[in-house]
């Protein structure tokens, strides 16, 4: 598989006051096109600063990050701003649906960002709110689904774009065990679809259903292993 996450010696330091925060030390790795990783570490390991890295929600103190062949580690604001809009897709722990807005609305939305007709918002909107199993719900507003469904309303706005990859920080956080296994299903369904997500968890029994498992403690990677995926059951049926 050829990489599509490439991080060499990234580094990330917070100045606050007289004291520097060393939030990740140094972190070399490759994430593979087509890959499922979860990033796993314990309050202030470094793994939610990993994350807003790979997200270019934020700028690194020092090292590289190419995403996608695409050095992305020195590009201003703007330019980071197109390259979340182009290739990647979040998907977080509260959902971060508009309340008054259709889910399909919520699912085009960045479509609008990025320009595109209203005509075509609503065709691929609506293409990926029944990949996630929603064809029924598209008019509903977030107040009327569920939490599990609030959640496959995100995932399809997270992939309308066609992303290079999918972010998800803690997207079961916020739901029941029993929903949060039917949105592993999702997810490891996607990825076999070959969308490669990377996601943030503190849960062991989440990450055990990715392919790979990255343990960060103190801003430093102390653990990077090949997992066996735990595979999705959903009503005793493997999804």
């Amino acid at each position: 598989m050829s990489t599509l996450i490439s991080v060499r010696d990234l580094a990330k330091d917070y100045v606050m006051g007289d004291t520097t925060v060393h939030a990740l030390r140094g972190v070399s790795l490759d994430i593979a096109k087509g890959e499922f990783v979860a990033v796993m570490g314990p309050s202030g390991s470094g793994k939610s600063t990993f994350m807003n890295l790979l997200g270019c929600l934020d700028h690194p103190s020092r090292g590289v990050y190419r995403l996608d062949d695409e050095e992305v580690s020195r590009l201003d604001g703007d330019r980071l701003a197109n390259v979340r809009n182009r290739k990647l897709g979040f998907v977080f722990q509260h959902f971060n649906l508009l309340p008054r807005t259709s889910a399909l609305d919520n699912v085009a939305l960045p479509l609008l960002y990025a320009g595109t007709s209203t005509a075509e918002r609503h065709q691929r909107a609506a293409e990926r709110l029944r990949q996630v199993g929603l064809a029924e719900r598209m008019d509903h507003h977030p107040s009327q689904l569920s939490g599990g469904q609030q959640q496959r309303v995100a995932i399809a706005r997270a992939l309308v774009n066609d992303p290079a990859l999918v972010l998800a920080d803690e997207p079961t956080g916020a739901l029941d065990s029993i929903t949060s296994i039917e949105i592993m299903a999702l997810l490891q369904q996607l990825n076999r679809e070959g969308i490669t997500v990377v996601l943030v968890t503190h849960e062991h029994d989440i990450a055990a259903h990715a392919g790979r498992i990255i343990s960060f403690r103190d801003g430093a990677v102390i653990e990077d292993r090949v997992n066996t995926p735990l595979q999705a059951i959903i009503g005793g049926i493997a999804a």
